[in-house]
């Protein structure tokens, strides 16, 4: 929606408030709004509304919000649920702008909750109202103490102004997070969480945030998506912005997976598909909250992305660079050496030290002038490090001894904002206070500070190779109607018309058809029994490999119906499929699956029997462009075989990037109709590749008997 941040206005910077069921008891959940919003001091007009008419809070109460004889910017209901939708209706006949619904009891609970809140949505799209909610937890605009909210965390601390702003389906989740975080003394703009997200949802409030000029990083958690590509508009808005966006998915479920009767169908679950639209729009995928409170405190605190994936680590102790770089290693990122003017450098203020990367000062430091700060200086001006960090115990905790040494630090990282200058330290509030307000990150655990600046660099990465929505929808080709494709030979043919690479190969309704059909394409052949029954057909022993003969062929015939009539006694058989025995390759698996939220996905792996067992796969959103194509190639470990594996010959991996290429085109052009497809395996020869076996699934209301 393009609309969002001017028609979400009216719920982050209300003129004026309502709140419905306002209490005058300080701790219910009617009264901790108004006392929240009059503690922090928020200017604009506070109207309670309760059937009292009594005062609440200090302030003069009204039985309705129709009664209040001023103008109502938005209303804010806290009354049971039976009371919410004669409390929205009078609003919107006042012509409030937004309604925030904190009353659970919806479609979080049961159909007739379901029908309720559509109700009131119907009401408020009709009036042009925005609603939050329902069972929503409120939201904070904390610069202008708007704390709209009845968490208790604002019983013992308020959020502080600053650079971070957090979206949330869940309100325990947002308030975990803005609790830990303030407690970290990270300050906040806007936080809001969007309930059952009957009308706005974190989706639309990122895209808001990406306009937020108070807004430099979008913390975000969903539970669920209803508009995948609304999704990914607000991700990738907000990459273009240059905030970065942390967005944790909370649950991985397998959703639909169990019920997938195609590999690709099972290997693409949900939980996967939002790790492929997160890495493909920009954002990142935090591991826990704490994670994505390191990795935003240590944006807000810099100010900049890592310029590249290399770190510089200086350190007192071996074995805590040790772990620093261990860690790199695990998170991707590289410590090249100490370029030669920087081990020269080194050696000429630390004789002593080991002038490598980590490099080593040993405690002997302590005997050179300013020997850490200058040592932070070489590793600032004679490399290109992206990020340095430097290990420095607990000299934080002994203020006036530091005091010259952080003057210095905070001098250097000063001339170098363009670098992440980071300290690894236990330290004094007031230390860490003055370093951060000069650039420097201050963090007690090695392994955290070492993943924050991954996770920035991992932003930086993405951003160089954003998804491109599809635009218009090239028309699907006449021949390419999806109604015969329920076997493996209609498949083939649907996909050969969409520019894939197919054998040669008849299917045959007798025993001599497919002895002559062999005798056309030439021996060995192999012979595979067809029916739109039997999806896998090694199951069976419905394959049989390597016929040489006419008379090997016929026989073939006979076993591999006989062996299907076994098996799958009501399987409809429709014969065999005589194709050319094609061998020399590496085997790939290509597919296709039609998640519920982002649509279709293209699947890429290790192919064969074992490609549930191993799940050396990856994901990319449909349609491909042929560098994203081959990045998903990359992204796979085993891709490693069509690269003169042991020195083996090299394998045609052009032609490989290209079917994935034709497969999305596939696709985007059958959106609508396509649940699944796996081309299992597609064999890539040292010249071209083959499709050897297909299988295409398609979406219930489309697939007619």
């Amino acid at each position: 929606m393009s609309h969002a941040s001017s028609s979400l206005d009216a719920l982050f910077h209300p003129r004026s408030v309502a709140l419905v069921g306002a209490s005058s008891d300080p701790e219910r959940i009617g009264g901790r709004p108004l006392r929240f919003m009059l503690e922090a001091g928020f200017a604009a007009p506070i109207y309670p509304v309760n059937r009292s008419g009594a005062l609440i809070q200090g302030l003069q109460s009204y039985q309705k919000v129709s009664d209040i004889p001023f103008p109502v910017d938005q209303a804010i209901i806290c009354v049971p649920v039976a009371g919410v939708e004669e409390a929205v209706r009078d609003a919107i006949a006042k012509g409030v702008k937004a309604i925030q619904v904190m009353t659970a009891g919806f479609a979080e609970i049961d159909a007739a909750g379901r029908a309720l809140q559509d109700r009131m949505v119907g009401l408020c799209r009709a009036a042009g109202v925005r609603m939050l909610g329902p069972n929503s937890l409120g939201l904070l605009n904390v610069p202008a103490r708007f704390f709209s909210t009845f968490s208790t965390f604002l019983n013992g601390a308020q959020p502080r102004p600053g650079a971070i702003s957090l979206a949330t389906q869940s309100g325990a989740f947002g308030s975990a997070a803005y609790g830990m975080a303030t407690l970290r003394g990270l300050g906040f703009s806007k936080i809001i969480a969007t309930g059952n997200e009957a009308d706005v949802d974190v989706a639309e409030s990122i895209d808001y945030l990406a306009d937020d000029p108070d807004t430099r990083i979008i913390c975000a958690a969903v539970e669920s998506c209803r508009d995948g590509n609304r999704l990914r508009r607000a991700l990738l808005k907000a990459a273009r912005a240059g905030k970065p966006v942390l967005i944790m998915k909370v649950g991985r479920t397998e959703l639909g997976a169990a019920a997938a009767s195609t590999h690709t169908g099972s290997l693409a679950g949900n939980d996967k598909v939002y790790d492929t639209v997160f890495r493909e729009c920009g954002a990142l995928r935090p591991e826990s909250i704490e994670e994505m409170l390191d990795i935003a405190y240590l944006y807000t605190v810099s100010g900049v992305l890592p310029a590249n994936d290399e770190l510089g680590v200086f350190t007192g102790s071996g074995g805590i660079g040790v772990l620093m770089a261990d860690e790199a290693g695990a998170q991707g990122m590289e410590l090249p050496p100490l370029p030669a003017p920087a081990r020269e450098a080194t050696l000429a203020l630390l004789p002593f030290a080991v002038a490598a990367n980590p490099l080593d000062m040993t405690a002997q430091v302590t005997s050179v002038a300013s020997g850490t700060a200058r040592t932070l200086g070489v590793m600032l001006e004679h490399t290109r490090y992206g990020a340095v960090l430097g290990y420095l115990a607990h000299v934080g905790l002994s203020p006036e001894r530091f005091a010259s040494t952080q003057q210095e630090i905070a001098a250097l990282a000063a001339q170098h904002r363009e670098r992440l200058t980071i300290l690894v330290m236990l330290a004094l509030p007031q230390v860490r206070s003055a370093l951060e307000k000069q650039g420097v990150a201050v963090f007690e655990d090695p392994t955290r500070a070492v993943r924050a600046v991954a996770g920035l660099a991992k932003i930086r990465q993405r951003r160089q190779a954003l998804y491109q929505l599809p635009g218009s929808v090239p028309p699907a080709a006449p021949a390419l109607a999806l109604d015969d494709v329920h076997t493996e030979s209609g498949a083939k043919r649907a996909l050969s018309a969409a520019g894939l690479p197919v054998p040669p190969e008849y299917l045959c309704s007798t025993a001599a058809q497919a002895a002559a059909a062999a005798a056309e394409v030439g021996f060995p052949v192999v012979a595979k029994i067809v029916s739109p029954d039997i999806a896998h057909k090694t199951e069976v022993g419905g394959v049989l490999l390597n016929l040489q003969d006419a008379a090997a062929v016929e026989r073939a015939f006979g076993t591999l119906m006989d062996r299907a009539r076994t098996a799958r006694p009501g399987a409809r058989l429709e014969g065999v499929l005589i194709a050319p025995m094609l061998s020399g390759g590496v085997e790939v698996i290509l597919g296709l699956h039609r998640d519920p939220t982002f649509g279709q996905m293209v699947m890429y792996g290790s192919g064969g029997t074992a490609v549930e067992l191993f799940q050396d796969v990856a994901l990319a959103s449909a349609p491909l462009s042929t560098a994203r194509a081959q990045a998903l190639v990359d992204a796979v470990r085993s891709s490693q075989l069509l690269r003169g594996w042991r020195g083996g010959p090299h394998y045609d991996e052009a032609a490989l990037v290209q079917a994935l290429c034709r497969l999305s085109e596939f696709a985007v052009q059958h959106a609508d109709s396509i649940q699944s497809v796996d081309i299992n395996p597609l064999m890539v020869r040292t010249q071209g590749a083959m499709c050897l076996d297909a299988v295409i699934e398609l979406r219930v209301q489309e697939a007619q008997p």
